[in-house]
């Protein structure tokens, strides 16, 4: 069974930072690529940042958060990990980690369930 578990978020003040940590178990990791979405409230989810399949590769970072935002992954420790920084009232989202074979970021294969980030200004 696939799981998915993310952690690390909570109620910051702008400005400061938190790390997203995203546990796989029940699959191989490493022939993933891994992502994390958000969902702030009354809007739709928007794929925040994405990586490939190598630790190395920095892939896709949204334009929104490009300077702030850092996606990397430990395929040792099959975890995916969002770092960010100088965090914004615009951030406060649901926050979701995704995990795809097929690099489908429109329908990735398995979601998490989710850790709320609310940054209060």
């Amino acid at each position: 069974q696939v799981q998915l578990v993310e952690s690390g978020g909570g109620l910051v003040q702008a400005g400061d930072s938190l790390r997203l940590s995203c546990a796989a178990s029940g699959l191989t990791f490493s022939s993933y690529a891994m992502g994390w979405f958000r969902q702030a409230a009354g809007k739709e989810r928007e794929l925040v940042a994405r990586t490939t399949l190598i630790e190395s590769n920095l892939g896709y970072l949204a334009e929104s958060v490009k300077g702030r935002f850092t996606i990397s992954r430990d395929n040792s420790k099959n975890t995916l990990y969002l770092q960010m920084n100088n965090l914004k009232p615009e951030d406060t989202a649901v926050y979701y980690c995704a995990a795809t074979r097929s690099g489908n970021w429109g329908r990735p294969d398995h979601w998490g369930r989710g850790t709320q980030v609310t940054v209060s200004s």
